[in-house]
């Protein structure tokens, strides 16, 4: 398959990307085709929906995959309980192919051909995109469908406590976003302790640590990436 664009985030690494698309609504990406790709035509039409899917690769995790396995550790049955791959999101798979659903916030047409805004995004800074289809509500959407053993996750949510001043550092617009991040306890699974743990987003490096189900922001540092 040919790589027809890449998508750019303020997720440099894999620890603390939202574990689903939507699942933290607010966070954004810019989508920037290929040279190949870089025509108005493709585009055509594709204003007229608010959501599309995404077909990307895992590129990441690819740096250090391993062969296949037929089981997987899913995160939220704690690291210790294997289940088919295949019944898992894992990009732990014969193919890291992911699939995401994601907002279309606007096009913006430009010198360098059409960019597409999105938010909901669940990808890390300059994944690869295999291809881009309309989200159709008709047939995409199951209402009768069943989450199995994901369940347990749906109203899954810390508290998190941080003080004023960090606030003012990362600012309120992402902090409404870092919030919901760490709501969703970005940390492993199996790790269940109060050891501080470091989360890249944007242009911070996010300190915090976790404590009878309260995520405490312990400390912003200032770095020069950011979307």
């Amino acid at each position: 398959m040919k790589i027809i664009a890449k998508i750019y985030t303020d997720f440099p690494e894999k620890f603390g990307i939202p574990r689903q698309s939507c699942l933290v609504s607010e966070a954004k990406g810019k989508i920037i085709f290929e040279p190949e790709y870089r025509c108005n035509e493709a585009v055509r039409g594709l204003d007229e929906f608010n959501y599309i899917w995404l077909l990307w690769d895992f590129s990441l995790w690819k740096r250090d995959k391993k062969e296949w396995s037929p089981t997987v550790r899913p995160p939220r049955l704690g690291g210790n309980k294997r289940v088919g791959v295949f019944a898992t999101r894992s990009p732990n798979r014969p193919n890291s192919i992911g699939l995401s659903s994601v907002k279309l916030d606007k096009i913006e047409y430009t010198d360098n051909g059409p960019v597409l805004w999105v938010s909901g995004i669940d990808m890390a800074n300059e994944t690869p995109i295999y291809d881009i289809k309309p989200y159709l509500a008709y047939v995409d959407c199951h209402t009768d469908a069943s989450n199995g053993f994901a369940e347990e996750t749906v109203d899954y949510s810390l508290d998190v406590e941080i003080s004023d001043r960090l606030i003012d550092i990362i600012g309120t617009n992402k902090w409404n976003i870092v919030e919901k991040i760490l709501s969703k306890d970005p940390r492993p699974s199996y790790q269940d302790d109060d050891r501080i743990y470091g989360m890249s987003y944007a242009d911070m490096e996010i300190k915090f640590k976790v404590v009878n189900n309260t995520v405490y922001v312990v400390d912003v540092l200032k770095t020069s990436r950011g979307l």
